[in-house]
């Protein structure tokens, strides 16, 4: 779970006191559990809904922001060389609203729709934020391998 966790929040300790927060709610909740579908999937959603509620507390955003309409998505060439630790590493540097739209529409997959719910953001500010991540990453990517090549 803390692998979930750590998608959305960098620090190891706040990571923890989410974690933790997620654990506690599912024990709070444990009489709801029905017995049908997964035990780890009923708490991987507990504890989702409670790093959604720590970067909705945390994160400071709300400011409209401009949509911009093209993705520039990063190309597979560059990105096969990556181990994943270093695709995580640089996913954990984007900005944190940033990240965290990056995470649930590309790793979760949810809607913008969905995002901006949970986030408390537009559909807009959600798309233009998946963008943004994409180019950073892109930029990011292109600049470790320039780097490795040297």
């Amino acid at each position: 779970m803390m692998g979930v966790v750590r998608r959305y929040i960098d620090e190891e300790m706040q990571a923890e006191e989410v974690l933790n927060n997620g654990f506690l709610r599912a024990f709070q909740k444990i009489g709801q559990y029905t017995f049908q579908g997964s035990f780890e999937g009923w708490l991987r959603k507990i504890v989702f809904h409670a790093v959604s509620d720590f970067v909705k507390q945390n994160i400071r955003y709300k400011e409209k922001i401009m949509l911009v309409e093209k993705d520039q998505l990063i190309h597979k060439d560059h990105a096969e060389g990556l181990y994943y630790n270093q695709l995580l590493s640089l996913v954990q540097s984007l900005p944190d609203a940033t990240r965290a739209v990056f995470n649930l529409y590309i790793m979760e997959g949810f809607s913008h729709k969905e995002i901006g719910k949970m986030l408390g953001i537009s559909e807009g500010t959600s798309k233009w934020h998946l963008s943004e991540g994409r180019r950073m990453l892109k930029d990011k990517i292109e600049k470790l391998e320039l780097h490795l090549k040297k």
